[in-house]
């Protein structure tokens, strides 16, 4: 008679596996979050007193000119959140994975597990919305008072855009950093890609205010379509056709940035 073998576990999914790992991503945030109260939670609210209330105070505009804003508050601030998701994402998906698989190699002592690189990209992410999650959410709960959200669905909507606009601009960043040797490369992130986007996407003005060739350019960035879907929620001026291209180019950012993410930390992490 044959004897009996052992009853092998089932390996467990790749969401339970991204969850083990939310204790070392909760213990990081608990060690570190002092360091970002200013960042994450006082700019943005500067932003909107000087840029919305002061500033706004002095702009008198016919509505049609700020796509259908009333003023210039309800224009600029769903563009500073939109803006603020994209700072807030690539912060931590530059230096942090550079430390990650360089200076503290955190990633390559997880993998050393039973966890492999999309584990470990799928707890990061998922920390990632969570850092969306609260820093969106207290955003517009502070814009609230100043009668900027026309309705409870719209701030939902605006919510939500904020999870998206963040993962669009994370996953591909993420890819970036994971394959760099050095940290060199950041400052023409910064100062070509993110610092361009959030003064010329529409979060201040129109983009209709720019040249035609400047304004196409503005109008396949991402933020740009991040800011206007967030601005059609919060001004109740949501259209099918301009949100689902606004939905399915950031949705694509995403995917195609979350294959790349993974591809490029699986061949770092096999050097």
């Amino acid at each position: 008679m044959a004897p009996d073998l052992p009853a092998t576990s089932a390996r467990p999914s790749r969401w339970e596996l991204a969850w083990r790992q939310s204790d070392y991503w909760l213990t990081v945030y608990r060690r570190t979050w002092r360091g970002s109260v200013i960042t994450s939670f006082l700019t943005p609210l500067f932003y909107v007193l000087a840029m919305g209330v002061l500033l706004g105070g002095f702009i008198q505009v016919a509505p049609e000119r700020l796509e259908g804003a009333t003023s210039y508050l309800a224009f600029v601030a769903p563009g500073l959140v939109a803006a603020q998701s994209m700072q807030l994402v690539v912060g931590e998906v530059t230096y942090p994975v550079m430390g990650m698989v360089k200076w503290n190699r955190i990633a390559f002592g997880m993998t050393a597990t039973p966890l492999g690189p999309a584990d470990v990209v799928n707890a990061h992410l998922g920390f990632l919305v969570f850092r969306l999650a609260t820093v969106s959410g207290v955003f517009l709960a502070v814009l609230a008072p100043f009668g900027v959200l026309t309705s409870p669905a719209g701030a939902v909507g605006a919510f939500l855009t904020q999870i998206l606009v963040g993962l669009a601009f994370a996953t591909p960043i993420y890819g970036l950093s994971a394959g760099l040797r050095n940290e060199a490369a950041f400052a023409l992130v910064f100062r070509l890609g993110i610092i361009p986007m959030f003064l010329f996407s529409g979060a201040f003005f129109p983009v209709g205010n720019l040249s035609p060739a400047l304004e196409t350019l503005a109008r396949l960035t991402p933020l740009w379509h991040g800011v206007d879907l967030t601005r059609m929620f919060t001004l109740g001026t949501l259209e099918a056709g301009p949100a689902l291209v606004h939905l399915g180019y950031l949705l694509a950012m995403a995917g195609l940035g979350y294959l790349w993410v993974v591809r490029r930390l699986t061949r770092r992490l096999g050097d």
